[in-house]
């Protein structure tokens, strides 16, 4: 299979780092690419999303608003029907959010095309807390020498899942226990599971000969972009925000999933 690979990393507006450190993420997947034999493009956002993925096999995704519009999405969806693989990470799952009233603070998250091609969208993230992941597929590539469960400290998503996707990742939260007014608004929690605990963190869609798989998990900042007002007492006892945060980008197993990933995409 082919070992070119293209690479998004960024926030929104372009250029900006949108609460992450997205120049520590990007030089960590290139550093997982470049391993592996990748020759990588890179990119800020989908915009040129046309001229990359021609004979390319790997698209991995780090973004922080950056979606592709209707037409990208076409593009994407035949590129995955012909084979290709795509990696999505953490807020590939998000995109634009509206005000709820127009001189109000509070934002909603609007459901959008690129969501339904990815297999997840996002409503919202509690504070950063410790919780457990279980593996719901531990046959697959990406959970290769992988425990049953492990435990991480993160934003933990709140993904409502497409119907068609295959689910990956889980973990129980029974109620989201974000603080009155923290992060974005929602009429409905579509990410809670019938048996009223379970969230899906982890999905993948299989696209004609390709697949998306996409892991909420991933994120992190440094001083110069944190913009998390405070954590969990589980993270830090008194709910201080550490100023540089790396999360699972420090935790052997969720380097365990990046390496797979990249292995799963590039080898036959």
């Amino acid at each position: 299979m082919s070992k070119q690979a293209h690479l998004i990393t960024g926030g929104f507006p372009l250029g900006s780092n949108a609460g992450h450190d997205m120049d520590f993420v990007r030089l960590r997947l290139l550093e997982f690419l470049y391993k592996a034999g990748c020759q990588t493009s890179v990119s800020n956002s989908f915009n040129d999303i046309h001229d990359h993925l021609s004979g390319t096999a790997f698209l991995v995704s780090y973004v922080a608003g950056p979606f592709p519009d209707a037409d990208q999405c076409r593009v994407v969806d035949e590129w995955l029907r012909s084979g290709g693989r795509w990696f999505a990470l953490h807020g590939t799952s998000g995109g634009k959010a509206a005000r709820i009233e127009p001189e109000g603070r509070r934002r909603e998250m609007v459901r959008l095309p690129h969501h339904d091609l990815l297999g997840a969208f996002f409503l919202n993230h509690p504070p950063i807390r410790r919780f457990k992941v279980r593996v719901e597929r531990q046959d697959h590539p990406l959970f290769d020498g992988l425990p049953s469960e492990f435990e991480v400290a993160d934003e933990l998503y709140l993904i409502e899942p497409m119907t068609d996707i295959e689910p990956l990742l889980t973990t129980e939260l029974p109620e989201d226990p974000s603080p009155p007014g923290f992060g974005f608004a929602y009429t409905n929690d579509t990410s809670i599971q019938a048996d009223g605990k379970t969230r899906i963190l982890g999905t993948e869609r299989k696209v004609g000969d390709g697949s998306v798989v996409y892991i909420a998990l991933g994120h992190t900042h440094a001083p110069e972009n944190n913009s998390q007002p405070f954590v969990d007492e589980s993270v830090t006892r008194d709910g201080s925000t550490p100023t540089t945060f790396r999360g699972v980008w420090e935790d052997e197993h969720f380097n365990r999933i990046v390496a797979n990933a990249v292995r799963w995409a590039t080898t036959v």
